[in-house]
C-alpha cells in the first residue's frame, strides 16, 4: 500500500505491473480492495493503480462534502505523483461518476473509460430525495443502513448463491466512516450530468450494466447511449457486476484493454 498527500490529507493506492495504465476507481461504500481478483491479471501486461477514494478505504477525509471533482482531483494527485500522463480509467458505481469528472477537468489524461454500473446522468429529483433519506438513515444506524443497502445490490437471485462474497462487502463496506459515507452521499447527489462527454470524447467507451440492477435502472441508463459510440455489455444481473458476473468481466475488461 502506497500513499500520497493532497490538501493534507492521505490518499492510499496500490501500484503494480507494467505497460499501460489502468485506473481502478471503487464505488461508494467500497475500496481498492474490491478489485483484489482483477488485479493480478490485469497486471500481467499492465500497470495498474487501484485508489482508496476520499473518505473510503485508508484514504483519510477531506470535508462534508465530497464532490465527484474533489475526488478527481484526489486521483489526480496520485497519477502526477506516479507521473502517470494517459490512462484508461475503469470506475464501478460511483467511481464512474469520478472517472467522468476526471474526464472532464484532465481531459488530456484519459485513453479510455469504462462505467461500470455507473451512469453519465445526473440524479434525478426523486434520487435526491433518497440521498438526503440515506443521510438521516445513516446517521440513525450505521450497521443497519449498511447491510440493508448492501443486500440490496445484487440481484434477488445471487443473493443465496453469493452470501459469502455479500459478507465480505458488507465488512468491507462497515470501515468506511461516517463523515466518508455523508460525504459521498452529498456529492452525489449534486454531480453534474456529463452525458455529453459519452458523445464529443475521442477515446474509447464501454458501458457495462445489469438488467435488474436496482440502483440505475437498465432501460432509463441506456438512454444515454444512443447516438454515441460506446460499446455495451448487459449481464443479467445486479449491480456488483464484478462479482456477480466475475469471469465474464475479466474477459471483457480484458479484450477492451487490448484494443487501446
Amino acid at each position: 500500500m502506497k500513499q500520497t498527500q493532497f490538501k493534507n490529507k492521505q490518499i492510499s493506492y496500490s501500484y503494480t505491473g507494467k505497460g499501460n495504465a489502468l485506473v481502478l476507481l471503487h464505488g461508494f461504500l467500497e475500496n481498492k480492495e474490491m478489485w483484489d481478483f482483477y488485479i493480478p491479471e490485469f497486471a500481467k501486461k499492465n500497470r495498474v493503480i487501484a485508489i482508496d477514494l476520499l473518505g473510503h478505504g485508508n484514504s483519510e477525509c477531506l470535508g462534508y462534502v465530497h464532490t465527484m471533482e474533489d475526488h478527481a482531483d484526489a486521483v489526480h494527485a496520485v497519477l502526477s505523483e506516479l507521473r502517470i500522463r494517459k490512462a484508461i480509467f475503469v470506475g464501478h458505481s460511483m467511481g464512474g461518476y469520478v472517472s467522468l469528472a476526471f474526464a472532464e477537468l484532465y481531459p488530456e489524461n484519459i485513453k479510455g473509460l469504462v462505467l461500470l454500473n455507473s451512469t453519465a446522468s445526473a440524479d434525478s429529483a426523486d434520487r435526491k430525495i433518497n440521498r438526503d433519506r440515506a443521510v438521516k438513515a445513516v446517521k440513525q444506524s450505521f450497521k443497519n443502513f449498511i447491510t440493508l443497502s448492501i443486500g440490496n445490490l445484487f440481484s434477488e437471485n445471487n443473493r443465496d448463491r453469493l452470501s459469502l462474497q455479500i459478507e465480505i462487502v458488507k465488512k468491507e463496506a462497515l470501515k468506511t466512516p461516517l463523515q466518508g459515507i455523508v460525504a459521498s452521499l452529498e456529492g452525489m447527489k449534486i454531480r453534474m450530468d456529463r452525458e455529453v462527454l459519452l458523445h464529443l470524447t475521442p477515446y474509447p467507451k464501454l458501458m457495462v450494466l445489469g438488467e435488474k440492477d436496482t440502483v440505475l435502472p437498465y432501460e432509463e441508463t441506456i438512454e444515454q447511449l444512443e447516438n454515441t459510440k460506446v460499446e455495451l455489455v448487459t449481464f443479467p444481473d445486479g449491480h456488483m457486476s464484478y462479482i456477480e458476473n466475475q469471469e465474464q468481466l475479466l474477459i471483457i475488461l480484458l479484450n477492451f484493454f487490448k484494443k487501446i
